[in-house]
């Protein structure tokens, strides 16, 4: 098998031009060095591909042949680099993201609309998981990074960036209003209706560990799958809702839910930018990342 695919490409323009001449300023080399090429590549398979017409050259039978199956793998070849140049550029490609539904709202979002605004044509992924998961995502290749909360175990081959701190809260509604402006011990949780959420989730992991530090036993009466569901059921009087004060902002503003205030402070979280080491990043993830750290 011939070595030299150079020699194809000089085939390829020669055969498409049927000119030695128009193929060297093609490909901007001699006329020679077009023909010493040609000769080099029918030399080495054995049989004539050319033959001289009145204007140019023409392809034999065997050169016919041949340029069938030349012309598709040089095309894609010049396909390939015109899409990588692209991708490069940012006019084409593809993301995957790892976020759950708390760092994509409070956080990744408005960077998400950002990225698109400047990069129209990059596709944009996000798998929805809670951060174990999305960690899990991220070792397998799955994701190219994830946005989550701490805490979780940092594990070799991940990096983590911290990009804004979130404060966990515990909020009621009117039917437990004599907890209100009170200073309250975290005992005082295990006698009140709790509202969690479900357990696969690094908020959870976290609460359950910080109340367990502080000899608290809790059984949530209701364990939901997102955290609007839990500021949902603390409006509607069903028990005291831990989330994340973002969650709850708009209810604590105008009156709706009030927060409960502890005599030890609950330490605050945060979310974090995730990536793996093993797995490399493209253009459009690496400009992604820019945003967001």
């Amino acid at each position: 098998m011939l070595t030299n695919l150079e020699y194809y490409k000089v085939f390829y323009h020669v055969a498409r031009a049927g000119s030695l001449t128009v193929a060297a300023k093609e490909l901007n080399i001699s006329q020679p060095a077009v023909s010493q090429s040609v000769k080099q590549l029918e030399g080495a398979l054995g049989t004539k591909l050319f033959t001289r017409a009145s204007k140019g050259v023409r392809l034999t039978g065997e050169g016919e042949l041949l340029y069938r199956y030349v012309a598709k793998g040089y095309e894609q070849i010049m396909m390939g680099e015109q899409k990588l140049e692209q991708m490069l550029n940012l006019e084409l490609g593809e993301i995957h993201i790892g976020a759950s539904d708390m760092t994509l709202r409070f956080y990744l979002l408005p960077y998400l609309e950002q990225f698109h605004e400047k990069y129209p044509h990059i596709k944009v992924t996000v798998t929805n998981a809670p951060t174990p998961e999305t960690l899990g995502n991220l070792r397998e290749n799955k994701i190219d990074f994830g946005v989550v909360s701490t805490p979780f175990e940092n594990e070799e081959g991940l990096k983590t960036v911290n990009v804004r701190e979130i404060e966990d809260v515990f909020v009621a509604g009117r039917k437990f209003i004599s907890y209100k402006n009170r200073m309250l011990d975290f005992q005082e949780l295990e006698k009140i209706p709790i509202i969690f959420l479900e357990g696969a989730t690094s908020t959870r992991s976290y609460m359950d560990s910080f109340l367990q530090k502080n000899n608290v036993s809790i059984r949530p009466e209701f364990e939901l799958a997102t955290s609007d569901m839990i500021v949902q059921f603390a409006q509607r009087n069903l028990g005291v809702g831990c989330v994340i004060r973002d969650f709850a902002k708009e209810y604590l503003e105008d009156g709706r839910l009030f927060e409960l205030r502890f005599n030890k402070i609950i330490p605050k979280r945060n979310f974090s930018v995730v990536t793996n080491s093993r797995n490399p990043l493209t253009a459009a993830a690496r400009n992604m990342l820019e945003l967001l750290i």
